[in-house]
Parts: structure tokens; C-alpha cells; sequence
């Protein structure tokens, strides 16, 4: 596709689902309505775990006004045993819940009250009464590094461990040398809206309404659970309000929803509560990352090692890849990276907003900078003179790389003129610093197919299993098909999230808007094809047209597509194959964040002042909803840096903080104004759009930006996060 422009790819085009979105009119999952009712469900969890249930009372629950049942272990349908098939996948293994009377983890359903209203359920909830045996656990996989092992797989990554060259004898051979061990907290996606699903039987088809970010593998996981054909399933999911990876999957209200709706013999609702998903839904374990690296006296890098430790929750296979970046990042004669994990009786852990890269880059890029100082040399020109020309680990070919000009632009904007000796800038109280890291995040392609039918009216409709959760896909899909078929916009209308339309690979790991963007793409340039071929029959020139309205001009020929098409209009689908694309070269997004912060020199309150950006992203399809994505990540950043932490008691496997009174998020008061520059470009090898990943690139490099800064202001390096005031607080030096 030429990057033409005049395109209407690109601009900052408003939200077309904007007006619905204001207006309330949008149908999220907990918004749907059943003209025979829905029942609602309300969880019972666990009070400790893991262990088995050694009594269980449900009859005051029972007998509550507004009560239809209590679904329990004694009487809920038979599922497919947790886990299996062993190689579904943990996106399509069933998710059996209320199996038998062992419980996983604190937090774990043991219940399920379904009643006429919320309030009902809720109250008759807590007249349950569980007495759980508990039996050996393991908590905190900190502790228990001797119990670890090597997964079969890390999240987004093809090799679990990576050894190229000799890193005892480079690192050996430094005379600059840093050995540095971190540990990063655990982390809840807390999107806005909770998990949420409503369950319908009509015979042995099951019709569910939820909040998903990947609808094929969620109807995979249905059948799987349920026992039943993947053709009796449908999953509707139209709007998802927010993701962040905690909904890339199915979770324990989906099913229980199911089971329940099966046994009532009615629609059945479940929201799961702030406080559930703490304990129901997918979290960021906690991590340990152990950095190694080696320099020479000008700063080359020699030797670089990463191992990380972390809690994979038992029986449920994910693990993430904190070493993903710290593998593409720097040339270097030895570049080592280990993962391991212990399994652990806690929540499940899963992917969550930029696994991998959000925690790698927080620790390796305040590791970086740190030796850069060691070195005696800038960190721009440290991370400069270090750059590789080709993939450090693999050794294959960039199909681009533009991290330099990221950074030299960045440092520009920003105004950098080096680093000061530490505590060195002072304004009243706050003592200044800057810093800066880079974000680096591979690029991935899926496959994916679309449908499109274009109308006697001239209206096109497109149709793909892709949901939108928040990030603008209704829109960037709509500026595709305007923009192939030369129509306005405002004659395209986008319906996604419905397991009944093509597939895709869903919403996540920054490949959605890629995927299904390139998948339309192909429709449409299919639909053009199939309309020339339809002139042509009709004995018209198919050279060049132009679609206005409801009518074709070819050539000289004025003609109504109602006299060319059929009353149904014109059917086309396209698809894309990652295969097609990349041709063995290393895909990465780019960036280089920059951050100022005052560190008040009495309390060591921590504010940041300035966070800036500058990303290639490759061809930017919106950069309204770009530069959102942007900001969002960096938002989460910040977060992560210095906020986000579940923090976990060890005597009984729960997490305390499980609201957003004491699990802290980034609000207005944390976050400065935010600047965000994206370079314009055209990833040829990326995809037939020429974008690159974007939802998840704004996380990386805040966090170390932020951490470096701090340094600049105090003289504290981080080895723990999120960094707090107490942390600093013995680091501050007198006024």
C-alpha cells in the first residue's frame, strides 16, 4: 500500500463509536437485556487455600428471600478436568470451576448464589459457611528458588533460556562491571470494567455475552469445559471496556455463569466485584531479575546476563519473558538470559499490558544506566555508541530499526544536556533529576479474515470476530475501508466481536489493529477486484471507477449498483498470513522516553514533572488514537514505577490491598502533561499496512526513565519497585 497522503489513514479521525459511547447506547456485556430476565450470580470464594473443603453449609443460603439456587462442587454438571487437553493451550484448556471439593488458591469459587437481583445474591452469599483443610503451599516464589524450574515456554518468546558467546570469560575480561538484583511487585490489570459475562441455554446451544479480548479461543474454551461442540457456541462481545491482557481469556464468572444458566434453566448473570478479580482474574506475579553486565573502559558492552525468578500459578501454563528486550537491545560479545518460575498456589498468573517487556526494560534499562555511570559516559551516547546492527541474539537482519533517531530526537525535544552529579539541581525543598531509558518491543503479525458486503446503497459492511477494548478499532477499521474503496467514511459500518464473523487473533499483545487491519485491507482490495469483474460483465470500462453513493462511475458510464449488483449486494473476504511477511527479519517498536521529577528533599514525596516520548511505531493508522495509546502506556508506566503493588499475606495466600483504596493506580495528581512524538515511517516488512505494534510500546522506558531520574535527584539507585517515599527517605541528602 502506498503511503499516500491523502489517505485518510492516518488522521485523526474521531472515534466512530464515540457518540454511542457518550450517549450510553454502547451494549458492553453487562448492559444486555433479556426479554424473559436474567438471574444473578454472585461468587463465594475461598478463605484460604490451597487445600479441600472440609465443610460446607448452603442451606440459610438457600432458603433467602429472592434465591433460585446455590451452586456448589455437589452439584454443579460435569466439566472436562482443569487443564486438559494438556496441549489446548491455556487460552483453550478447559477452565473447570466448582470440579470438586479441592481449592487452588485463597480466593478460589466454592460457590455460586444465583438469585432474582444482585442485593439477593449478594446478602444470601454471606450466609455460606466453608471451613477449608489447608495442605502444603508455596506463596511467595521469592522464597523458594531451590523448587524452581525451567518452563516449557515464556510468553512471546521461542526459546526460554538464550547463550551466545562466552559470558564468564567477557565478563571476566570488563573493567567495568555491574552486578545488581531487583525485584518487581505484583500487578493487577484493573481495567474499568470488571469481568462480566451472561450465560444463555436454548437446547444445547449456548448464546454467552461477555466482556473478551479473543473470541475464537474462548468459544475453543467453552466446548472444552463444557463438553460441548464448538459450533453450539456463540460469543458476543461488541464492547470491552478495557483489557490490558487480563481478558485475553476465559475466566471462573464465564463458566460459572454457564453451569449455572444450565442448571436454572435460565439466563444467568455474573460480575465479578472489584475485590473478586483480585483473586479470579489474571495477575502480574512478583519477579526477581538478577543483571550481570560487563563494559570495557570506552564503554563498549561485553558481557550481558538476565535471569528472573518468578510464581506460575500451578497447573495453569504462562510464564513471562522479563528478558525478551534485554535480548534485542545492545550489541555485546555475550548476551545470557534465563527465565525460571515456581509454581505457587496463588491467583492465575497471565499476560498483562506488555508482558515481559513492562518489568525487563523497568530493571535492564536502570541497570544500563547505571553502568553507563560507572563508565564515566552520558547515558545517550552510552546507549549510542552500543547500538547493534543486527539482532544481538539471533543475529538476524532489523527489518528496521530507527531506535538512534528515537533517542537523538527525543534528547532534543527534551532539551537533554547531560548528566549532573547527583542532588545537584535544587529548587526550594525538591531536588531535580532527569533521566531517560529506550523501549524496545517485538512486532508480531497474526493470521486473521474479514468480510465485507458492499450494498445497492453503497454502504459497505465489515464484519470480523475482533473486539475493541478501548484502544479504537472500530475506527481504524472503518479509516481502512474507507480509504481502499475511495468511499466516505461515514458509508462503512464496522460490526465486530461476534464468533459468528471471520476470525481473528482478538485484541492483545499490540498485533490487533495489524492483524485484522491487513485482513480488511485484503477484503477490500478483493470487493474492487470482484466490482471491476461485475463491469466488466455489464460491458463497462473496469480500467478505473469510482464509487459515489449508490452509484458507479466507469469511464464515461453513470450506472446505479443496483443495476449490477444483486439485491444482496457484493460479498468479498480477505485474510492475511503472517507468513507472507518478515522474511526472517527481526521486528521491533521503538522508542526513547525521557522524564524529569522532583523528589521533595524533607518527605521524599516523588512527583514526576516531565515524561516525554519519541516512537516509531512504523505507519501510524490514527494518530488521535495512536497518540492515546501512547499516553495510556506511559500513564501505566508511571504506575508501575511507582505505585502498583499488590502486596500479598503469606499466611494465607491473599492479596490485602484488593480495591482501588489501597491498590494505587496513576490518577490526575500523578501524571504531568505528557508529550508524545511519533516518527513518521512505513514498516514495508511488517505487514501490507506498514504499522508496527503500538498499544504496549508507551510502557516501556517509562518506568526506567523515571527510576534513572530519581537517581539524578537523590543519588538512589532502585532495586526495588515500585519505588516509594520510605525508599528514598535514608538516601536524601541534607538542604
Amino acid at each position: 500500500m502506498d503511503h499516500a497522503s491523502n489517505s485518510i489513514i492516518g488522521q485523526a479521525m474521531n472515534r466512530v463509536d464515540g457518540p454511542a459511547k457518550v450517549t450510553g447506547t454502547a451494549q458492553y456485556a453487562g448492559d444486555h437485556q433479556i426479554a424473559s430476565g436474567i438471574a444473578e450470580g454472585y461468587i463465594v470464594e475461598a478463605p484460604a487455600g490451597p487445600g479441600r473443603i472440609k465443610a460446607l453449609d448452603v442451606t440459610s443460603a438457600e432458603s433467602a428471600e429472592g434465591v433460585i439456587m446455590v451452586l456448589t462442587h455437589r452439584n454443579a454438571p460435569a466439566q472436562t478436568p482443569y487443564g486438559e487437553p494438556e496441549d489446548a493451550g491455556r487460552f483453550t484448556q478447559s477452565h473447570a470451576v466448582l470440579e470438586n471439593d479441592q481449592v487452588r488458591h485463597f480466593g478460589d469459587p466454592v460457590a455460586l448464589v444465583v438469585a432474582q437481583t444482585l442485593e439477593q445474591a449478594r446478602y444470601a452469599a454471606s450466609l455460606v459457611r466453608i471451613e477449608i483443610e489447608t495442605s502444603d503451599k508455596i506463596y511467595n516464589p521469592l522464597d523458594h528458588r531451590d523448587d524452581a524450574i525451567k518452563p516449557d515456554s515464556v510468553d512471546g518468546l521461542d526459546a526460554v533460556d538464550s547463550h551466545r558467546g562466552d559470558f564468564d570469560a567477557e565478563f571476566a575480561a570488563s573493567e567495568n562491571r555491574l552486578e545488581a538484583s531487583y525485584v518487581t511487585g505484583a500487578q493487577h490489570a484493573a481495567a474499568m470494567e470488571p469481568h462480566v459475562t451472561v450465560a444463555q441455554w436454548d437446547g444445547e446451544r449456548l448464546t454467552i455475552h461477555m466482556a473478551i479480548q479473543i473470541v475464537s479461543s474462548a468459544v475453543s474454551a467453552f466446548a472444552n469445559t463444557l463438553g460441548i461442540r464448538e459450533k453450539n457456541v456463540r460469543i458476543i462481545s461488541p464492547y470491552t471496556g478495557g483489557g490490558f491482557g487480563s481478558k485475553l481469556g476465559v475466566h471462573n464468572e464465564a463458566i460459572l455463569a454457564a453451569l449455572a444458566a444450565k442448571v436454572c434453566g435460565q439466563s444467568v448473570r455474573v460480575v465479578q466485584t472489584r475485590r473478586n478479580l483480585f483473586a479470579n482474574a489474571p495477575h502480574r506475579s512478583r519477579h526477581l531479575q538478577e543483571l550481570k553486565l560487563g563494559a570495557g573502559q570506552q564503554g563498549k558492552l561485553k558481557a550481558i546476563r538476565h535471569y528472573s525468578l518468578a510464581g506460575m500459578a500451578r497447573d495453569y501454563p504462562f510464564a513471562e519473558a522479563p528478558a525478551s528486550p534485554t535480548r534485542a537491545s545492545y550489541a555485546a560479545n555475550a548476551i545470557h538470559t534465563i527465565h525460571r518460575v515456581v509454581k505457587a498456589d496463588i491467583p492465575k498468573v497471565d499476560s498483562m499490558r506488555a508482558p515481559g517487556e513492562a518489568i525487563g526494560t523497568l530493571t535492564f534499562e536502570t541497570a544500563v544506566d547505571e553502568l553507563a555511570e560507572m563508565c564515566q559516559i552520558d547515558p545517550v551516547a552510552f546507549r549510542m555508541m552500543n547500538e547493534p546492527a543486527t539482532d544481538p541474539s539471533s543475529g538476524d537482519a532489523f527489518a528496521d530499526r530507527r531506535l538512534t533517531e528515537c533517542i537523538t530526537t527525543a534528547a532534543d525535544r527534551f532539551g537533554w544536556t547531560g548528566r549532573v552529579a547527583p542532588a545537584s539541581r535544587r529548587e526550594g525543598r525538591n531536588l531535580i533529576g532527569r533521566g531517560m531509558a529506550v523501549a524496545i518491543r517485538p512486532n508480531v503479525l497474526n493470521e486473521a479474515r474479514a468480510e465485507v458486503t458492499l450494498s445497492t446503497a453503497g454502504k459497505l459492511t465489515a464484519r470480523l470476530d475482533m473486539t475493541d477494548i478501548g484502544t479504537g478499532s472500530y475506527t481504524i477499521l472503518t479509516q481502512i475501508a474507507a480509504d481502499t474503496l475511495s468511499i466516505p467514511a461515514n458509508l462503512v459500518s464496522v460490526e465486530l466481536g461476534d464468533s459468528a464473523f471471520p476470525e481473528t487473533a482478538g485484541s492483545g499483545g499490540s498485533f490487533g489493529a495489524a492483524s485484522s487491519g491487513s485482513a480488511l485491507l485484503d477484503a477490500c482490495r478483493n470487493l474492487k477486484i470482484l466490482l471491476g469483474e461485475h463491469l466488466a460483465q455489464a460491458g463497462l470500462s473496469a480500467n478505473g471507477f469510482k464509487i459515489e453513493g449508490d452509484r458507479i462511475l466507469a469511464g464515461s458510464s453513470d450506472v446505479a449498483l443496483a443495476d449490477i449488483l444483486d439485491s444482496d449486494g457484493l460479498h468479498a473476504e480477505g485474510a492475511v498470513d503472517p507468513d507472507d511477511y518478515g522474511h526472517g527479519k527481526a521486528q521491533y517498536s521503538y522508542g526513547a522516553q525521557f522524564c524529569e521529577v522532583a523528589v521533595d528533599a524533607d518527605t521524599g514525596e516523588i512527583r514526576v514533572r516531565r515524561l516525554l516520548g519519541v516512537f516509531d511505531a512504523g505507519r501510524i493508522l490514527n494518530e488521535k488514537t495512536a497518540r492515546s495509546q501512547l499516553m495510556g502506556g506511559m500513564i501505566f508506566g508511571i504506575g508501575g514505577a511507582l505505585l502498583e503493588e499488590s502486596l500479598m499475606d503469606e499466611r494465607y495466600g491473599s492479596f490485602m490491598n484488593r480495591d482501588f483504596a489501597e491498590y494505587h493506580i496513576a490518577v490526575n495528581r500523578d501524571v504531568p502533561d505528557l508529550e508524545v512524538h511519533m516518527l513518521d515511517g512505513f514498516s514495508k516488512d511488517a505487514n501490507p499496512l506498514g504499522s508496527k505494534g503500538i498499544g504496549e510500546l508507551g510502557i516501556c522506558g517509562a518506568g526506567p526513565a523515571i527510576a534513572n531520574a530519581i537517581y539524578e535527584a537523590t543519588g538512589f539507585r532502585a532495586r526495588k519497585f515500585p519505588i516509594h517515599l520510605e525508599d528514598v527517605l535514608d538516601h536524601l541528602p541534607a538542604l
